[in-house]
């Protein structure tokens, strides 16, 4: 399948996925005031702001794909409450007016000439540099896979060419086990995993089919969430619906041929168990991105290497990053971006003047934890891992309201908000509040 074959190439993600198109060229002017790498959410968002501080045709961003992607809709693409369609947008029209956009992809970053190199073989410098190319995704880490999607009954959410393989999967089921799993890496919006497993459980009462399922999550953690004040309530809702959840199971094998599943045992390495599954949704390995971590820009990992509270690189002070691809210690989240891009703008604005940086960020993301068609649990929190709620009731409870806002308000933010450097900073839920859940 064509599909599979671009994603056995394995692209980063936290950029939209590419379908790739024939570079501009930016030999015409090779030269930018501000250059941003990466075309996600991170990357058109500062872009938009850059312009404004800029001006127009001084900044430019380098991004191979035609289309841009609202991923975090696609927890309810894969559980059938949205359409695929509906997530995506042509860069064209996401791309703000005044930014060059050079369609073609980063192959090299050389920090210490303050150029950056494409894959056609252009080399364009810059004044300053914001990376926002987001972090890869690794099925292949997984033996069996990819080609194991060409086979029924497995899928997963995180990939624009398979999400819809799990929502086939949903509606195929019919009795056994349906399986649900958490790799042994960071990973972007780290509830993604499980909230499908209760859309699942959700779909199959729906449909009639609960009593007849096993309904089990397999994840490489020792806990189900990592803030204990959501963790409460999320182990609620497993025990009333009978879900089963196995720590510290990392998935190292798909059979799709025979639907059987291999995890190891973290705890145990060496000991493993084999799962036979009805439905499989795969939360594959991540990690950073490839152009960075063969860079001098990244950490000892491979992460962005920038200060936890301004965003600035720790050894190249014109270099900043956003999002994925980078080492902040919080949540790697759409919210997360948000939050990062006004401190960002501010960073940048000072370091223009030759002033320090005058605003911290506190580590601000936040999770909607879908736990069905109707209802969600608001995460919100810090780097310390405390609870940073915005709205003036009990965001650990499921709530209708918190469900609207995740599948119908934030969307309309994302592309008339956030892509246009319109909102984000501290909190941005708020955001909805002066909007008055409008």
């Amino acid at each position: 399948m064509a599909a599979l074959r671009r994603l056995r190439q394995c692209h980063p993600t936290g950029i939209p996925l590419s379908q790739f198109h024939t570079s501009s060229h930016a030999s015409a002017k090779q030269h930018y005031k501000m250059l941003v790498l990466g075309g996600g959410s991170g990357g058109i968002s500062m872009s938009a702001r850059m312009k404004r501080m800029f001006g127009a045709g001084n900044v430019a961003v380098v991004e191979p794909s035609e289309m841009h992607y609202y991923q975090p809709i696609w927890t309810l693409v894969g559980a059938g409450a949205k359409t695929l369609t509906s997530s995506g947008r042509s860069t064209a029209s996401v791309m703000p007016s005044g930014v060059k956009w050079v369609k073609s992809k980063v192959q090299e970053i050389n920090p210490d000439k303050n150029t950056v190199l494409t894959d056609d073989g252009t080399e364009i410098s810059y004044e300053y540099l914001i990376v926002a190319l987001g972090l890869q995704l690794h099925f292949e880490k997984i033996k069996g896979l990819p080609e194991g999607f060409d086979h029924p009954k497995i899928g997963s959410n995180y990939s624009v060419e398979t999400v819809g393989k799990t929502w086939k999967a949903l509606q195929d089921f019919k009795e056994g086990n349906a399986v649900f799993t958490f790799p042994n890496t960071p990973v972007k919006c780290a509830g993604a995993p499980q909230k499908i497993m209760y859309l699942t459980d959700a779909y199959l009462r729906k449909t009639g089919k609960r009593a007849k399922a096993n309904i089990i999550y397999n994840t490489s953690l020792p806990v189900l969430f990592g803030i204990q004040k959501y963790a409460d309530s999320l182990w609620e809702i497993v025990k009333q619906r009978e879900l089963q959840i196995n720590m510290r199971q990392n998935l190292i094998e798909v059979r799709a041929d025979k639907q059987e599943a291999v995890f190891e045992n973290l705890d145990k390495p060496g000991e493993t168990k084999v799962f036979q599954y009805e439905m499989l949704h795969v939360t594959p390995p991540m990690g950073p991105n490839l152009v960075v971590k063969g860079s001098q820009l990244a950490d000892e990992v491979g992460w962005l290497d920038i200060s936890k509270d301004n965003l600035q690189h720790n050894r190249y002070p014109n270099v900043f990053g956003i999002g994925d691809c980078t080492n902040l210690p919080t949540a790697k989240t759409g919210a997360a971006v948000a939050a990062q891009s006004a401190i960002l703008n501010r960073t940048i604005s000072r370091v223009l003047k030759n002033e320090k940086p005058d605003r911290t960020y506190d580590g601000y993301t936040s999770c909607p934890l879908v736990t069905s068609y109707n209802t969600v649990i608001l995460a919100e929190f810090d780097y310390n891992g405390q609870p940073l709620e915005t709205f003036p009731v009990n965001q650990a409870k499921e709530s209708r309201i918190m469900y609207h806002m995740k599948a119908d308000v934030m969307p309309h933010l994302y592309w008339h908000g956030l892509l246009r450097g319109l909102w984000g900073g501290p909190a941005p839920y708020r955001k909805i509040l002066h909007l008055g859940m409008k």
